[in-house]
């Protein structure tokens, strides 16, 4: 049978892979029966399981013991967000990469964020030789978050993700992440303008899969999304119970990201 990181690098070769991205291992066992090819986790999602909010604020130890329990239930690959590496400084980096191929990922996500692009570079070198030590194929999926966060003027949005793109593929990432695009030029012209496989964020205004595909694009996350949906139909549920002892399950509604984020800030 074909190794899990070979199995890995093949599905973002042809097609479109669409991944539903998980909390924990009863989510995980979940998505695998309904017929995903591999497995994502949602860092925000894993993030707020525990207690933290999204934003590199989730301790080690708890992330390894999702991956593990993860990986003990699926026979898939296995991708983990591991956000910004948790850190700026490499040798932690190199220790959270370290701990999540051991815990059984075969896939990363890391994200530059606001930092400039070096710091993401230096960090995907990392992973990259954490994981040749390893012998693992680890797919490294570069997030750039030029238009998540608004980074640069929106004319220049393309321009920088692909100049983006360049560092971190010579850095040795596998994949480019251009969360938060949904434009089709745009999604277009990203595609063209690099041989790294494309990965979108499945927005409200996203164009559909079959249009997707057609573009170029490789990979389709659901981020954080579906957690977000959950919580905000537990809230729904949850205050229906305690005001009338049922469970009412009409109006539901999804929380927004910063709904549940906030739910777990400072106090």
């Amino acid at each position: 049978m074909e190794a899990l990181d070979q199995q890995l690098r093949n599905l973002h070769q042809h097609g479109l892979l669409i991944l539903t991205n998980v909390a924990d291992a009863a989510g995980a066992r979940l998505v695998e029966q309904l017929g995903s090819k591999a497995v994502a986790t949602s860092s925000a999602a894993v993030a707020w399981a525990h207690g933290y909010p999204d934003g590199n604020a989730l301790p080690l130890e708890r992330l390894v013991s999702t991956v593990e329990s993860i990986a003990r239930v699926i026979r898939v690959p296995l991708t983990v967000d591991i956000e910004a590496g948790y850190s700026d400084d490499l040798t932690r980096v190199a220790e959270v990469v370290e701990a999540v191929l051991a815990a059984g990922a075969v896939g990363i996500n890391i994200e530059d964020g606001a930092s400039s692009p070096q710091v993401l570079v230096r960090k995907i070198e990392v992973a990259r030789q954490v994981a040749q030590r390893r012998g693992v194929k680890l797919f490294i999926n570069a997030r750039t978050d030029v238009y998540l966060k608004a980074l640069v003027p929106a004319e220049e949005r393309v321009a920088e993700t692909l100049r983006r793109a360049a560092l971190y593929q010579a850095a040795g990432a596998d994949g480019l992440f251009a969360a938060g695009v949904t434009a089709e030029y745009e999604i277009a012209a990203i595609c063209q303008g690099t041989s790294l496989p494309v990965n979108v964020l499945g927005l409200a205004n996203l164009p559909a899969p079959d249009v997707l595909k057609t573009l170029g694009v490789r990979r389709l996350s659901a981020g954080s999304s579906v957690a977000e949906f959950l919580y905000g139909a537990m809230a729904g549920l949850a205050k229906s119970f305690l005001e009338t002892g049922k469970l009412d399950s009409r109006d539901l509604r999804a929380f927004s990201y910063g709904e549940v984020n906030n739910l777990l800030g400072p106090r």
